[in-house]
């Protein structure tokens, strides 16, 4: 939405540290809502027509556009108001997967336990060669293979190693890593630096881009990398478009990009059988496979966030936020990556609505798209609506929109299916006093952490990073980073049905305590952050 400024000055504003009195929390009304998230829980039930029914929802995908109406039409049986799909775009080109079989055909047949990376393109057909393994660290290494890789399927990768499992995959936060967090110290200013390749690492990727570059020129079929994770779990991500170590990650082109050059299909390959592939040829066999990708490319001129909110009463203008992102890779059903984060916050919406709980401020959902490609449908509401942060490391200012100083809160869910154990305070001290009384009706459920530790890689990093006060909380990573994250296994098994009925019941506690309060939430001392004062404030239905 395009909004005149009004005013042509503009002010230069510090945020102070302000001590705040004691919280006043109607534990009445949370019990209400422990008993509601409790007894009548519909978690599991949202969780399941995400996942089991619509499947994965990769950014710019025909399902995830499909699932996200269903979300929003959801929301509004639920009873929340302006329910809508938001545009952010542009995007670029959807993707899904249609058909995809891979088998070894010789000397031995079997099927090849593989998953094809998000936005490769297709075989034509049945395409069918020889396995050869590439083993070139250097670029004189590398021209020994010139003229061998015509019809042939690459084995780019080393074999990995493997080896068992005698410690649990699943793990919770124990006393001392909870202790760890409440001791840390405040966060590091990492704003400038830099994290330049040394000159060996360099040499590696260049040595990698000449890889690519050679396998398409000379029309190679498919390019195959050994997955992490193991026992068939595969870890698939979107395809790799060969880019110069020397180009700035800013300006490297991104295999969703309209103007993506044609690039060869990329397959993750089971660990297993990758390294059997690959010690048969070391043994001296001729390995030949045949392979099957149909896929389809959709031109997509936006992404969406799905947006919903409870209007508030006397304070109605002022905004409380709660959100998780709701695209996922397309390798599984994105259950815990991020199906469980959407269904927390969905959840939690039911909750205050079920009890027809009258919020003084305005609370507001925002299930976003584009995270999984670098918080993308987050950041481009924050610079739409609140306001953007602009300028080099030394001297940047931060502009805020009118509706900036009208948001209290931003709460965000997307750590895997754990449950809460308290909050990441994102180095802002001042919230502790507050935090703490609203954990209080939670220690016997095991959440009562709190650290001054920043968390990245998620949706409240979008806020945070223009000095609004943006959370994720601490959670038990259960499988997260073993099993479930960006991998085939991200099925609705691996939700732990006890821990998101927690979670629910903890961010419709947060979300319902922030609109109720007297004052909005404390920031950060913030500098060079300039007022843009705008007509009207935000409404969603526009």
């Amino acid at each position: 939405m395009n909004r005149a400024i009004i005013a042509a000055s503009f002010l230069l504003i510090t945020f102070p540290t302000v001590a705040f009195a004691a919280e006043n929390v109607d534990t009445a009304i949370v019990a209400k809502i422990i008993a509601e998230g409790t007894e009548r829980s519909q978690v599991m039930d949202i969780l399941g027509w995400l996942t089991d029914v619509h499947g994965p929802r990769l950014t710019g995908s025909p399902g995830y556009k499909k699932a996200a109406g269903w979300a929003k039409e959801r929301l509004t049986k639920m009873g929340l108001e302006n329910s809508h799909l938001e545009s952010w775009g542009p995007f670029g080109r959807g993707w899904e997967l249609s058909r995809y079989s891979a088998h070894v055909v010789a000397p031995k047949t079997f099927p090849l336990i593989s998953y094809p990376k998000a936005w490769s393109p297709g075989t034509r057909g049945t395409a069918r060669g020889d396995a050869i393994l590439v083993e070139a660290d250097t670029d004189s290494a590398l021209q020994t293979y010139r003229g061998k890789l015509k019809g042939k399927f690459l084995l780019l990768s080393e074999p990995r190693t493997i080896t068992g499992h005698f410690s649990a995959e699943a793990t919770r936060h124990t006393e001392k890593s909870l202790l760890e967090l409440a001791n840390a110290p405040p966060p590091q200013d990492r704003r400038g630096r830099r994290f330049d390749l040394t000159p060996e690492q360099k040499a590696k990727a260049l040595v990698e881009f000449k890889k690519l570059e050679m396998a398409a020129d000379e029309g190679a079929l498919a390019l195959l990398t050994a997955s992490n994770g193991d026992g068939g779990n595969i870890f698939v991500q979107g395809a790799n478009v060969p880019s110069h170590p020397d180009t700035p990650s800013t300006r490297r082109t991104r295999p969703w990009s309209l103007k993506a050059p044609e690039i060869l299909p990329q397959i993750a390959v089971g660990a297993e059988h990758y390294n059997r592939i690959v010690r048969m040829l070391q043994k001296g066999e001729r390995v030949k496979m045949e392979m099957n990708l149909d896929v389809e490319f959709f031109k997509e001129d936006s992404g969406y966030n799905i947006i919903a909110e409870i209007p508030g009463s006397e304070l109605k203008d002022e905004v409380v936020m709660i959100g998780a992102h709701f695209d996922s890779w397309h390798g599984a059903t994105g259950t815990t990556d991020n199906a469980t984060g959407s269904a927390v916050c969905m959840e939690a919406m039911r909750i205050i609505k079920a009890l027809g709980l009258a919020p003084r401020r305005t609370i507001r959902i925002a299930l976003w798209g584009g995270e999984e490609q670098g918080l993308l449908g987050s950041e481009a509401y924050v610079k739409k609506h609140l306001g953007e942060t602009t300028g080099p490391d030394s001297n940047r200012v931060t502009k805020h929109k009118l509706a900036a100083e009208k948001l209290s809160v931003y709460f965000n869910h997307d750590n895997g299916s754990g449950k809460i154990r308290g909050v990441y305070m994102q180095g802002n001290e001042s919230v502790r006093p507050i935090f703490r009384e609203w954990l209080v009706p939670f220690g016997t459920m095991g959440a009562s952490t709190l650290t001054l530790s920043n968390t990245g890689g998620t949706d409240h990093r979008s806020f945070d990073a223009i000095g609004l006060p943006g959370f994720q909380f601490i959670q038990d990573q259960i499988e997260y980073g073993t099993r479930t994250h960006h991998s085939t296994m991200d099925l609705f098994e691996r939700a732990q049905e006890e821990d998101l009925r927690q979670a629910s019941i903890i961010m419709a506690s947060f979300a319902y305590n922030a609109a109720m309060r007297d004052e909005r939430m404390p920031r950060k001392p913030t500098k060079n952050v300039i007022l843009e004062w705008a007509p009207e404030v935000y409404s969603p239905a526009q």
